[in-house]
């Protein structure tokens, strides 16, 4: 029997750090058709992920390397059109990206793609609750022929927004967070394990140490007034690696310094969310992502209140949820119960409807790609609508402000030897780690003079 000669879709994902690889890298493998085959690019910068958090995140595809902007420039243009590389070039490019980023990426496409009447399909959103900057992030992101919305309410957000300043709206379009699932919650027997609460923690909320340490010191007090729970307080990364957000006053820095240590029922823990969610009965925070996972799966969540109801906590957000709560109702026995409502507004009710929550963001991807052509990239952000504001968002990228790439902005050389090779990860590693010695030691000093 003769091999098929179907061709094999093809999709790029571009991230910048872990939490950002793992929604757009599930993004793809939910929008994408059976089959496809998934280039990861990592963008090289401060949060580039390291090998133990793409473990500990667990998406595979098919290949996965560091670029810089400039790189994956010359690759996306090199791949982009019939004739090139074995004609076989990208359907989708997926941005899983800062705002910035998005943008700077988005000029740089529309100059590589320059003149090109089939370009592939390109694909942004955001990868959790959007609680701040909402306008500024998501201007940046326009100009994608599709902008997730990982709700109704966001959906209606966004529109508005694009709307407010006369843009397209049409691109926006509705589905869900591509990592919620797992099993419903049910609570455990007693003699099966001992009643869990779960403090995911963030890196950078609160963003003090006096916040941070209260937080950990309540929950470890929650643990010594119920001996008969455990209490994890769940980590997002090790001291030295960094997220999406910077987290310059880690968790385990604060553990150590308790006083008499922790109780025999509490202890930090890593590793993927969802399979810490598996032993969950109690899921608190102050506004992570963490929550809506959690609240998927009809676990008992707690947003907590202790430091304010702030935008700049972001749990705001969870207004009209049922979730808010304090650690002194915690300690009494509380146990928060989510509105419906709300759920279902935020695209996380457990009621089967997530099934088919990428359905209409498939059928878009299908018809962009069977188009026989694309109009080219257009952002709102041009050098007319924001002569003082774009150059200098691509530059911070290496582009120039037509989106081509500066001179020396990190376009490697298609063969390094082995022993340049080695020199330069070498160096940039050690750049790296003074990078995050600096944020996590040297920032919180200068600061602390400041105040003096």
């Amino acid at each position: 029997m003769p091999a098929s000669t179907e061709r094999r879709p093809r999709i790029a994902v571009l991230a910048d750090s872990d939490t950002r690889w793992k929604w757009g890298a599930l993004t793809a493998r939910r929008i994408a058709p059976d089959g496809v085959r998934l280039d990861g690019f990592l963008l090289r910068g401060r949060a580039t992920p390291t090998p133990r958090q793409l473990a500990e995140v667990g998406v595979r595809a098919d290949t996965l390397r560091e670029v810089t902007a400039a790189a994956f420039l010359h690759e996306m243009g090199e791949c982009a059109g019939p004739g090139r590389i074995g004609d076989e070039p990208y359907d989708v490019v997926l941005l899983s990206l800062v705002g910035g980023g998005v943008q700077a990426m988005l000029h740089g496409l529309a100059h590589v793609w320059h003149g090109l009447a089939k370009r592939p399909v390109v694909v942004t959103g955001y990868v959790g609750v959007v609680y701040e900057k909402l306008a500024d992030g998501l201007l940046l992101r326009h100009g994608a022929d599709l902008v997730l919305a990982n709700s109704r309410h966001d959906a209606g957000r966004f529109r508005e927004v694009y709307a407010g300043v006369g843009a397209d709206t049409s691109g926006v379009v509705e589905c869900a967070l591509p990592f919620l699932g797992g099993t419903p919650y049910a609570p455990a027997a007693p003699d099966e394990r001992p009643f869990t609460v779960v403090f995911a923690v963030q890196p950078s909320v609160p963003d003090n140490r006096a916040d941070r340490a209260y937080l950990l010191r309540r929950a470890v007090e929650h643990a010594r007034l119920h001996p008969d729970r455990e209490v994890l307080v769940k980590l997002r990364s090790k001291p030295g690696e960094h997220t999406t957000h910077v987290e310059e006053l880690p968790y385990q820095k604060l553990a150590a310094r308790q006083p008499g240590g922790l109780p025999a029922n509490c202890r930090l823990v890593q590793g993927n969310m969802s399979d810490v969610l598996d032993r969950t009965d109690l899921l608190v925070t102050v506004s992570s992502t963490a929550a809506l996972e959690a609240l998927h799966r009809r676990v008992p969540t707690a947003v907590l209140t202790d430091l304010g109801i702030r935008e700049a906590l972001g749990n705001h957000h969870f207004l009209g949820s049922g979730c808010l709560a304090s650690w002194d109702e915690l300690d009494a026995g509380r146990l928060p119960s989510a509105d419906p409502e709300w759920c279902d507004r935020q695209g996380v009710a457990a009621d089967g409807a997530y099934e088919t929550a990428f359905d209409t963001v498939r059928e878009r991807v299908a018809a962009l790609t069977a188009a026989p052509g694309l109009p080219p990239l257009s952002p709102y952000y041009t050098p007319l609508t924001a002569p003082g504001y774009l150059p200098g968002v691509l530059a911070r990228h290496g582009l120039g402000p037509g989106g081509a790439p500066l001179p020396g902005a990190g376009e490697e050389p298609r063969e390094v030897g082995v022993l340049r090779r080695a020199a330069r990860e070498f160096a940039r590693n050690a750049a790296r780690t003074a990078y995050r010695q600096g944020v996590q030691r040297v920032a919180p000093v200068i600061r602390r003079w400041g105040h003096l």
